[in-house]
């Protein structure tokens, strides 16, 4: 018995050397998020903005005044970033890293705005105090993305275009707002990790007005948080914005 019970305790003392040996090695990274915005290519910085330097699938010649957009549950491996805001025009929240995660092969990926679960009303002060918010009529919570600007309208005189994405909500009942999840998951692929990296993440906006439909800016420009239809519009659009750009590995 006390062979049996020696033979059990060196067991368990190798099984607990080999696990605290293994966490020695499992060795750590920083990866940095560098989120940057393009218009079929050409990048689009603050610069750009207020002068008429793109023009659309449908031929409606446009300029950028404000473009912020939020991004949220932030994945890599097993590390997640619960939001980012990222403000073009003001320089903000282009770029942020974590740290802790282990090398190897790992799977990257975000959801463009919130989910329901997330879309808290009220529940994130910093988002509050820039006036993301959506009002509680159009079923509150937070915005996915305000793109402001200007277009040149059928009489070729400047007009205003408010691209504002939120949750989709039917409020033709005030007092019974049906509300429907718009936010998507963006889903980046894999990537080896061997060492601190930088990833691009890039915004086609061009991608906003075209697929898998032709946005026209004569037809849909402002008072776009009301219009449930033109909410998921908006949805089926932006799935095909994001994609991955370049890798640095340091």
């Amino acid at each position: 018995m006390k062979k049996i019970r020696y033979i059990f305790f060196i067991s368990c003392f190798l099984l607990t050397a080999c696990s605290e040996d293994n966490d020695r090695f499992l060795e750590t990274v920083d990866v940095t998020f560098r989120f940057t915005q393009n218009w079929k290519g050409i990048p689009i910085t603050a610069s750009d903005f207020n002068e008429f330097k793109f023009t659309n699938q449908n031929g409606d010649l446009i300029g950028i005044e404000r473009l912020r957009y939020l991004v949220s549950n932030i994945t890599i491996g097993s590390v997640v970033k619960d939001y980012q805001l990222i403000d073009v025009g003001e320089g903000t929240g282009l770029e942020f890293f974590v740290d802790g995660v282990t090398k190897g092969l790992k799977t990257l990926n975000f959801t463009f705005g919130f989910t329901n679960e997330d879309n808290l009303e009220g529940s994130y002060q910093d988002l509050n105090s820039v006036s993301f918010n959506v009002p509680e009529l159009l079923g509150g919570g937070y915005h996915f993305m305000q793109f402001d600007g200007k277009y040149k309208d059928h009489n070729n005189q400047d007009a205003n275009f408010n691209y504002h994405v939120i949750r989709a909500a039917d409020n033709t009942d005030p007092t019974n707002v049906i509300l429907e999840d718009t936010s998507f998951e963006v889903d980046l692929g894999e990537l080896e990790l061997n060492s601190s990296t930088v990833i691009e993440i890039k915004m086609d906006v061009s991608e906003w007005f075209k697929n898998p439909n032709t946005w026209s800016l004569q037809q849909f420009n402002t008072r776009l948080m009301p219009n449930f239809g033109a909410q998921k519009l908006m949805e089926a659009n932006g799935q095909s914005v994001f994609s991955l750009g370049e890798i640095k590995f340091n």
